[in-house]
């Protein structure tokens, strides 16, 4: 062929296996509990967020929210596009996790998908199912390492809970991989999916990347401590924690005001 445009008149994409590609969004948040006393800090916890699915394949079962890619659209569009529809919510961004892409993920066929982490701020939250979803809820997270090296993963809501349980694959690049070993009521590979996230999200927030994303322009030392601790299910010794967030943050001139709390210094991230 003697030019580029002949190659492609003489191409036919159709030729070629296709699968179908999706996007997948692992949504948190850090709730609040209402506080018992003015001088106690309310519990912070991690929480997820999952949509009933209300049609075949896993028609009952929790997931992720997502779905298929449009051919006008790039990835990110779509995780966005989905999780709004899904859901009500609209991501302020929106960080890969990995692509997942075995043959035999999903019994629809060669579905290979593409799983996004997102951060939803507490006050921006107003939950309603939409499209193909029954139903979405915030789960409470619980993701650790047991005596016999397998990994638990736990999400509550109310009497609902949902148990999951894996192996660690392979760690490169800070990014850890895992199996599913007994997938519970969860559908697809969506316990993979959340592992995978989940790991990312306490690396991130061990080096104090996309942490800042949870909390309001302005915050306390306590406040970043308590959403470093609830993402990493640490506890830190406050005078350890302030030294290292020191390079991170920017005192501002700015108190927190509230009948029976006294003021704290109020803080912003470093630029």
């Amino acid at each position: 062929m003697k030019s580029e445009k002949e190659f492609l008149n003489n191409y036919h994409i159709e030729d070629y296996e296709r699968p179908s590609v999706t996007a997948d969004v692992a949504a948190f948040m850090i709730r609040r509990t209402e506080e018992e006393s003015y001088r106690k800090e309310p519990e912070s916890r991690l929480s997820l967020l999952l949509v009933k699915r209300g049609e075949f394949p896993f028609k009952g079962c929790w997931a992720l929210p997502g779905g298929f890619l449009r051919g006008d659209e790039t990835i990110e569009e779509c995780a966005m596009r989905e999780i709004v529809e899904e859901t009500n919510i609209a991501p302020a961004s929106l960080m890969l996790v990995n692509v997942f892409s075995d043959p035999e993920r999903d019994p629809r066929g060669r579905i290979i998908s593409n799983a996004f982490a997102s951060i939803i701020s507490e006050s921006s939250v107003s939950e309603m199912g939409g499209d193909d979803a029954e139903e979405a809820r915030w789960f409470d997270v619980s993701f650790e390492r047991e005596a016999d090296g397998h990994y638990r993963l736990e999400l509550k809501n109310g009497d609902i809970s949902l148990n999951a349980v894996l192996s660690e694959r392979e760690t490169k690049f800070r990014r850890t991989s895992f199996e599913i070993i007994d997938r519970g009521e969860i559908a697809f590979d969506h316990a993979k999916m959340i592992a995978a996230a989940l790991s990312n999200l306490r690396s991130e927030a061990e080096s104090f990347s996309g942490i800042f994303d949870f909390l309001p322009e302005k915050f306390t030392l306590t406040q970043l401590q308590r959403v470093q601790e609830t993402i990493m299910n640490i506890s830190v010794l406050p005078a350890n924690f302030r030294r290292k967030a020191a390079e991170y943050v920017v005192e501002t001139d700015e108190y927190t005001s509230g009948a029976g709390h006294r003021p704290a210094k109020l803080f912003k991230r470093k630029d």
